[in-house]
């Protein structure tokens, strides 16, 4: 792209755009929150690729199906909390693990796999390439996504 001054000013090699980009699919039926979110968050950020750069994105997108089969190790269902809040004084509400995974299923794997991502602007953006859905159907099949294989 040429500028007024006469310079020239190429787009920068392997820029985001230029990297391929996968679907993968994960059935979490059966399949702890923390196995899956590890493997998730490393799919997400291309850490799987030989072309992974810390402030690039560079991962793929994944399809998580079967949100409300996951187990939780432990007492874990009913020990651990979220937590909401509208700022308003006496707002604060909680919800445990059972009662979300009833309520929202795929915010468990979403909120899950937040917490293994950076804390930044990057994190955002990786974040939106997750698709997170109740039971066994989703409407990626366009895309054809490949099984990703969680021990």
């Amino acid at each position: 792209m040429a500028l007024a001054n006469g310079t020239y000013n190429a787009p920068k090699a392997g820029s985001e755009n230029d990297i391929p980009r996968q679907w993968f699919i994960v059935d979490a039926a059966g399949k702890s929150v923390g196995r899956i979110s590890t493997e998730i968050a490393r799919v997400l950020r291309g850490k799987h690729k030989p072309q992974f750069t810390p402030n690039q994105d560079t991962g793929d997108f994944v399809v998580v199906v079967n949100a409300e089969k996951v187990q939780m190790s432990g007492t874990k269902l009913d020990v651990k909390r979220y937590y909401r809040h509208s700022r308003f004084f006496g707002a604060l509400k909680s919800l445990t693990a059972r009662e979300m995974l009833d309520k929202d299923p795929a915010f468990v794997i979403e909120d899950a796999v937040k917490g293994m991502l950076p804390k930044n602007k990057l994190a955002r953006q990786l974040l939106l390439k997750l698709k997170a859905y109740k039971g066994p159907n989703h409407p990626h099949a366009a895309q054809k996504p490949t099984a990703l294989e969680i021990k």
